[in-house]
């Protein structure tokens, strides 16, 4: 962490000159990278690839206007969504396949990506969101520093796996404005098997704690838009496969019972999911159900909750 403390938000951390530290620091983990969990240590500053096979410069496979988040982040004008290539987990039921296995996108340099997420603010969103950001988190601050100068002031989200390092969340302190993570598992044997990270939990329970340390719980304005907090996002799996029961009490009794959960229904079975029988399908209405009533008998009152597709 840097000794001294300044206001939260990356404009009164750029105008501190914070930000600008924070982008060396970052750039510095890169010569051994251990942005996630895995910790490869490869040197992707001289073009060594690890687990997300990312490099140096940042791979963007969109930045549009997006109306399908959770009402606080899409609002009425629609959240700033850059979706980031690579990931650092290898979900069999991945719904983005193309961009996070197959890496489909677009290298571009730190003041281009800055100049996106400007065109996004001018655009009227409500915010700057990054999808699957971990991977590229020095070269995000880096584009946000240029941003910063020419004048983005937009709370910034970071949407992610919950597969996070503690590293890379001390990078994030006081930058970030809202967290957006998943937590997809509460076993590991799920995890290895259908995510190749049987330490899933151990390590999402750790960051997910530190984001709320970071950010507490979710704050809307008067026109019920996120401007700080956490939101968790939980995908809900057929045969119970994530554990939701147990999901839900890690977060609401060691975190808050005030805690703000997104429990979605869209599971289908997408990319390879097809190869384990046991993912074949969508969730049943009795399963989604038994979600729902496990969620009230625990008291969670703040939140989203999907209707089951048709």
């Amino acid at each position: 962490m840097d000794s001294e403390r300044v206001p939260v938000g990356y404009r009164e951390q750029y105008e501190s000159g914070v930000l600008r530290r924070r982008v060396r620091r970052a750039y510095r983990i890169l010569e051994r990278c251990c942005l996630c969990p895995r910790r490869c240590g490869v040197n992707r500053l001289l073009g060594e690839e690890g687990f997300c096979r990312a490099g140096a410069r940042p791979v963007v496979a969109s930045g549009q206007v997006h109306h399908g988040e959770e009402p606080p982040i899409s609002g009425s004008r629609g959240s700033g969504t850059i979706f980031f290539s690579c990931c650092t987990l290898r979900c069999v039921f991945c719904q983005n396949f193309p961009i996070s296995h197959l890496r489909h996108g677009n290298c571009m340099s730190g003041p281009t990506l800055g100049r996106m997420m400007l065109r996004l603010q001018r655009q009227g969103c409500h915010n700057i969101n990054l999808v699957t950001p971990t991977h590229f988190v020095p070269q995000i601050l880096a584009g946000l520093l240029y941003a910063a100068r020419h004048g983005l002031h937009i709370p910034l989200v970071y949407n992610c796996s919950g597969y996070e390092s503690m590293e890379t969340l001390g990078l994030l302190d006081g930058i970030v404005d809202i967290y957006l993570p998943d937590l997809k598992y509460s076993a590991s044997e799920p995890a290895r098997l259908y995510s190749h990270a049987a330490d899933y939990f151990t390590a999402a329970r750790r960051a997910i704690g530190e984001m709320y340390r970071q950010v507490g719980d979710l704050e809307l304005d008067d026109d019920g838009i996120a401007r700080r907090g956490i939101l968790v996002r939980h995908l809900v799996l057929p045969n119970n496969l994530a554990g939701t029961r147990e999901v839900l009490q890690f977060l609401m009794q060691e975190l808050s019972p005030r805690i703000a959960v997104s429990l979605m229904s869209q599971y289908f079975p997408a990319y390879q999911a097809q190869r384990f029988a046991e993912l074949n399908r969508r969730v049943t209405t009795t399963e989604y159900a038994a979600t729902l009533e496990a969620a009230d008998r625990l008291g969670l009152a703040e939140g989203w909750r999907q209707d089951l597709p048709e």
